[in-house]
């Protein structure tokens, strides 16, 4: 049974390919499992390294506006950790943390929420991470 939950919720480092899709370059990574976010997130519980998830959806103009700015600040803060998630995706991760615009970004550290930014606000968000990280 354990081999099987293993293999479903895609343990090792093979299957992390496959569910945290991440662009060469880019060093945000875009969940499309509920269970690798699960996992990603608990990772960061028990850590004071700051982790910056950007709740957005395909579909949304400021979200593909504030895009290019998002990997700039993701190279830019080499000790941030930054996460990707589509609202209709994932929308249970989106309910459970909230989200009801996009794009919505909540900065969390040692697994609670310290901070947030609704709207494409570059200038905010860019403040905001430096104050956290």
């Amino acid at each position: 049974m354990g081999s099987f939950l293993s293999s479903l919720l895609g343990a090792g480092p093979a299957a992390a390919d496959d569910s945290a899709e991440s662009s060469e370059k880019s060093r945000v990574t875009s969940f499309h499992s509920a269970a690798r976010w699960q996992l990603h997130l608990k990772e960061f519980k028990d850590t004071s390294k700051l982790l910056v998830i950007d709740f957005s959806a395909s579909w949304c103009g400021p979200c593909k506006f504030i895009e290019p700015a998002i990997h700039a600040m993701a190279e830019k803060f080499t000790d941030v950790d930054f996460a990707k998630i589509d609202v209709d995706e994932l929308s249970e991760v989106s309910q459970e943390f909230g989200v009801q615009a996009m794009p919505t970004f909540v900065l969390l550290k040692n697994g609670k929420e310290v901070d947030r930014v609704v709207g494409a606000k570059k200038d905010e968000l860019e403040k905001k991470v430096e104050k956290h990280r």
